[in-house]
């Protein structure tokens, strides 16, 4: 697992394929950063899925109101709806919209933003200045990848699970182990 500076601001996704360690930025967007763990504290994110997905430009997911695919799940209504809690305003900055980085899905209103985020497959600079940035993939993006394409998509992925790294507890310790494991083999140790 990716070696995480700040498990407070490190959010843990859970795909299909594997675990997706995305890196928060409290410093650039607080209101983004905190509304994100708050959901994810919450479990609001668990079996959401991905809405709208273009090759070659982002991923969409987050629409905790009409997304959650075990609960009167309507595809045609994912990516219509937010949380109950307020938006959040606009938090622009001068981080550009990279391959990995999350963005705050919105409407035309800048301050809109509630529950919905993009994961950029490609570096998408013509965002820059209109979407708020505040996080990107530290790991895992080879899972981000292998996401279902589509508006909507036939068969949507989901996020599996999405918890704060420091919440993990016990499931934390097995990457801070396999971490360690390849340094281990690499001087012949036996990894014991």
């Amino acid at each position: 697992m990716a070696d995480i500076k700040d498990p407070e601001n490190t959010i843990l996704m859970e795909l299909t394929g594997g675990t997706v360690a995305i890196e928060l930025l409290p410093d650039v967007a607080p209101q983004h950063t905190a509304r994100m763990k708050e959901l994810a504290r919450s479990g609001a994110y668990n079996n959401v899925a991905f809405h709208r997905v273009i090759d070659g430009f982002m991923a969409q997911t987050g629409d905790v109101a009409n997304g959650n695919m075990e609960k009167d799940f309507n595809i045609r209504m994912a990516g219509t709806g937010g949380s109950e809690m307020p938006d959040v305003p606009a938090e622009f900055s001068k981080l550009p919209h990279d391959r990995g980085t999350i963005g705050a899905a919105r409407s035309a209103n800048p301050n809109s933003a509630n529950s919905q985020f993009f994961i950029n497959f490609s570096d998408n600079n013509f965002l820059n200045g209109q979407y708020t940035v505040y996080g990107r993939v530290i790991e895992g993006m080879e899972h981000v990848d292998a996401i279902q394409r589509g508006e909507p998509p036939m068969n949507p992925d989901r996020m599996i699970s999405v918890m704060v790294a420091a919440d993990a507890g016990g499931a934390a310790a097995p990457a801070d182990d396999d971490a360690a494991e390849p340094e281990a083999e690499a001087d012949g140790g036996d990894g014991e």
